[in-house]
């Protein structure tokens, strides 16, 4: 179905006329519940859910938009059986100057275009191919860690992937580059969540723009030479790609293709592992089964094949993205006038819907605040209760490209981890985090790890 893009017309900030809807203007003048939002995010969204149901207008980063919640809510905005919610006007606001023309940010048609192009970076071949070159990466990697101290997972799990991502993505070796590219992601990212967007010297919006930079040029630096040769690389056969037309993509295509993709393969990688390593360490038993459930894999070399036998692996990572989903709120924007759950909402609405708070729902959970893999397990199979219950890789057309390769790199780094270590947080230690925009530890998340006896 071709859509229309009049609706690309439509004002750049989400209407404000929701006052039929029941909510509220938040807990401050202008800034509404901004505060709580960036702070608290599944506690405000809870608590708004207690005072006025499923749906109900907030006032959050300047922008008034409507929460959708559940997993009816999930299923209506995700399937977007009526192509009437726009990914691009949603993130527009937040991503447009940091990561412009990535997949994200695009609808319907064009959407579908781009994302056949990238679909070749996972397909089956592609992905035996990046774990035979992720292995020794990965169990390096993991060696270089420090043993026997306290040190911050998540600086160090972030660089591990981006190094690796690089590589087999881009076929290049990040080398002294490492350190400005990895804080030019942090920087834009942080840059997404700014309220103010102006580019003052010093502020997270500028540098943010500055990280945007950083990335552009180190990108740019390398599509000329991969035009002129073909490597087995993604980026390589990107830089060869051709349209509809048969003409190559631009450079720009390629590069804001590209810097969306390494984010994409590292960021919220970063985010799940984080959320897996406290986990565990909070739960030692489940290490112990990890423990074994590697044993049964001969050497240590993680084979395509080898997969599949990582069964209570793929529970812990599917409980810890319940728990801790990377993208905990996802955001669209309706394209014309429509009636949900009984109001009628006008074109340009900017809507939410929320995957963490889904996942914590005690109509659906057992124990929600229970760390307990075993609800995904065939016997007891909690997550299809509702086909939009558990999200947190989205669903419907833009559902993450990546997911089988996120699947795959997670349980590579567990294999090479927990087959020869143990992972130990101070007694007591409970992980601040912040949810948006995406999750992760505030404090860097430190832990001991020990070589297993």
């Amino acid at each position: 179905m071709k859509t229309s893009t009049e609706y690309l017309d439509l004002p750049r900030k989400s209407t404000s006329k929701l006052q039929h809807l029941p909510g509220d203007s938040g807990a401050l003048p202008i800034l509404g519940d901004t505060v709580e939002f960036l702070t608290d995010y599944l506690g405000l969204v809870s608590r708004k859910h207690k005072l006025y149901g499923p749906i109900f207008r907030n006032n959050a980063l300047l922008q008034k938009t409507v929460a959708l919640l559940g997993p009816e809510a999930n299923e209506l905005v995700l399937k977007d059986s009526d192509k009437i919610f726009s990914n691009k006007m949603a993130w527009d606001p937040l991503l447009d100057k940091l990561f412009p023309d990535g997949l994200m940010l695009r609808d319907f048609d064009e959407h579908r275009f781009h994302r056949r192009i990238l679909q070749a970076a996972f397909k089956k071949d592609a992905l035996q191919g990046y774990l035979d070159d992720m292995n020794p990466r990965m169990r390096e990697g993991v060696a270089d860690f420090p043993k026997n101290a306290e040190f911050g997972f998540k600086d160090s799990i972030k660089s591990l992937l981006l190094d690796v991502a690089a590589q087999i993505f881009m076929g290049v070796k990040m080398g002294e580059e490492a350190d400005a590219i990895n804080k030019g992601f942090l920087h834009a990212m942080e840059a997404s969540m700014a309220v103010v967007k102006l580019p003052i010297p010093g502020t997270t919006w500028q540098k943010g723009l500055n990280g945007r930079k950083t990335l552009k040029a180190f990108i740019e630096k390398h599509i000329e030479a991969k035009r002129s040769t073909e490597s087995s690389d993604f980026f390589s056969q990107f830089c060869h790609a051709k349209d509809e037309d048969g003409n190559t993509l631009s450079n720009e295509a390629v590069r804001d293709h590209t810097i969306f993709l390494l984010f994409a393969a590292h960021d919220t990688t970063t985010s799940t592992l984080c959320s897996i390593i406290y986990a565990l360490a909070k739960n030692p038993e489940w290490q112990d089964i990890l423990y074994e459930e590697c044993k049964l894999i001969d050497g240590d070399h993680l084979n395509y094949d080898d997969l599949p036998k990582l069964d209570k692996a793929a529970l812990v990572m599917k409980e810890a993205l319940r728990m801790f989903p990377p993208v905990p709120a996802i955001p669209r924007r309706l394209i014309k006038e429509t009636e949900i759950m009984g109001y009628r909402l006008p074109a340009n609405t900017g809507i939410g819907i929320s995957p963490l708070f889904t996942h914590y729902m005690e109509e659906w959970w057992t124990e929600p605040t229970k760390f307990d893999p075993e609800r995904f397990s065939t016997e007891r199979a909690e997550h299809k209760r509702h086909l939009y219950q558990w999200v947190p890789f989205g669903g419907g057309g833009h559902k993450c490209i990546g997911l089988n390769f996120a699947e795959m790199q997670v349980k590579l780094f567990m294999f090479h981890l927990l087959r020869n270590y143990t992972i130990s947080v101070k007694p007591g230690y409970e992980m601040k985090y912040n949810a948006v925009p995406i999750s992760f530890p505030t404090d860097g998340l430190p832990v001991t790890i020990t070589a297993r006896k």
